[in-house]
């Protein structure tokens, strides 16, 4: 089903989903003549085309000629329109697409979850939209995938690596366009600091630490508590402590007025003997 380059608007309706039959047609002169396509709603899990004649097909970046009744490319072009809001996850029930194409249109929010369950899809473009989140990881699972294009959306993350996706060309160029994305195939890697195990040593010594506050804390509690406790029921103890405080209050006191008094004379000596 080609729709692309038209002014579609709204969402993507949730029953895409139940998409089951699509009629191709062609006659002289026009490229496509007629889509028929029937909308059965008890769901439905995958796509029937049925081609008459030859029939060319835009797949890959490519417009390719289908022949025959052997044909079974199955299509779905949304691309250049004026589309909205989420792509819904029924779309995900079409699992005989073999070329997905919702470029150029202002798609937002995720990517799919469930979008590795299209096995088949060879050719799949999300191009210029406004996509957002991190790739999901079910790509991984897209084992016949050969054009992947992400491009230019707000897409953020580490991009998925490995199966299918380690075999796609240029992979610069299939997330460029998403400076929120990271991952070895692009020029801004990410950044992960695996954390160290602790070892056994390692958590002995905190254990050893951890004790030797702890026994010093509670050292310090008991010490005051015993001292109060004495002065608390010893009434000639508290008062011989009071007066040892009272001498040694009066001593630093003494000590520290003759020092300033000493100080100040020398200096007033120094000062008129300079004049």
């Amino acid at each position: 089903m080609d729709l692309a380059y038209n002014n579609l608007t709204g969402n993507i309706p949730k029953w895409i989903g139940n998409c089951k039959g699509m009629i191709l047609t062609r006659d002289k002169g026009y490229e496509y003549s007629a889509i028929h396509f029937a909308l059965f709603y008890e769901g439905l899990l995958s796509l029937d085309f049925t081609y008459t004649e030859n029939s060319a097909v835009v797949t890959k970046g490519q417009e390719r000629l289908y022949t025959g009744e052997v044909v079974y490319m199955v299509n779905l072009d949304l691309s250049c329109n004026n589309l909205i809001g989420d792509i819904p996850e029924e779309i995900s029930a079409l699992v005989k697409l073999k070329n997905l194409n919702l470029s150029w249109n202002t798609f937002n929010g995720k990517i799919p979850e469930n979008i590795g369950v299209l096995t088949q899809v060879e050719s799949l473009d999300l191009s210029h939209n406004e996509l957002s989140g991190e790739i999901p990881p079910s790509l991984l699972a897209l084992t016949s995938l050969s054009r992947l294009n992400l491009s230019y959306n707000n897409l953020k993350g580490e991009v998925p690596s490995g199966n299918q996706l380690q075999t796609l060309e240029d992979p610069e160029y299939i997330y460029i366009g998403n400076p929120g994305l990271c991952g070895p195939s692009l020029p801004q890697k990410c950044s992960q600091l695996e954390p160290i195990p602790a070892t056994q040593e390692h958590h002995e010594d905190l254990n050893d630490v951890a004790s030797f506050f702890i026994a010093m804390g509670s050292g310090h509690v008991m010490g005051v508590w015993v001292v109060f406790c004495t002065f608390l029921f010893k009434r000639k103890w508290r008062v011989k402590w009071y007066s040892v405080c009272d001498k040694f209050y009066d001593w630093v006191y003494v000590l520290v007025v003759v020092t300033w008094a000493s100080w100040t004379r020398e200096t007033i000596a120094e000062a008129e003997s300079g004049n």
